[in-house]
């Protein structure tokens, strides 16, 4: 899936802005989602090091130089793509959760999981994955990023969810965050390795809700402090 080309696209520009400093007034939002766009069609498509800031540059539309006004490298450019994937998927999943679960705790706990499950097995989500682990030893930096804007801020934000239905009296748990790490461990099995090992396998509906569904079983016999039915 993955080409390795010469190594030249990895170092910032001489003299480039670093991505920190990159709010001017001349820089365009717009452009730059165009960008981080075109970043990850080629990302997902040819892995990080196969990925040239050039082809980024062609399918972003825009100039190499306009490129790295926004972006000073590659390994720039990859974390802005990992960070705002993962901090949608954040948003759709807790944006609203700041208080006793309106659906209730199992069907709350159900949504999370399908959703998360089915984002790990999406194409971006096994891309994302398999670039990660596969350069993880040469650029340790990029699985740190990964690392901290998926699944560490989701378990995170998973772990809050899980406090305020223990403070709320619907869950009961000593360590919230534990909890959240084994949930997510449980929505895992059976398919996901899968397809990340199967590029032809793609679950059914009835695949993804049989393993959320006995995962949501499985946390509240842990957890739950009723009988749900």
């Amino acid at each position: 899936m993955f080409v390795r080309i010469k190594p030249e696209a990895e170092a910032a520009r001489p003299g480039a802005p670093r991505e920190a400093n990159r709010e001017g007034a001349s820089l365009s939002p717009q452009r730059r989602g165009r960008i981080v766009a075109g970043a990850a069609e080629i990302f997902v498509r040819d892995g990080y090091e196969g990925a040239s800031m050039a082809q980024i540059a062609e399918a972003a539309r825009v100039s190499k130089g306009t490129l790295y006004n926004y972006f000073p490298s590659k390994q720039a450019l990859f974390e802005a793509f990992v960070r705002e994937r993962c901090a949608g998927l954040v948003e759709q999943l807790f944006g609203e959760a700041d208080g006793p679960a309106p659906l209730g705790v199992p069907a709350e706990l159900g949504r999370v999981g399908r959703i998360m499950l089915r984002m790990m097995m999406s194409p971006d989500g096994l891309a994302i994955y398999r670039v990660v682990v596969m350069e993880a030893t040469k650029f340790p930096e990029l699985a740190q990023a990964f690392y901290n804007a998926g699944p560490r801020t989701m378990t995170d934000r998973m772990a809050a969810w899980l406090a305020r239905q223990i403070e709320a009296g619907t869950l009961r748990a000593h360590d919230p965050k534990f909890a959240a790490e084994q949930f997510f461990a449980l929505t895992q099995a059976r398919l996901l390795m899968q397809a990340r090992t199967n590029a032809a396998f793609v679950p059914t509906d009835a695949e993804i809700d049989f393993v959320v569904d006995g995962a949501v079983a499985v946390f509240l016999a842990a957890y739950g402090v009723t009988s749900y039915g």
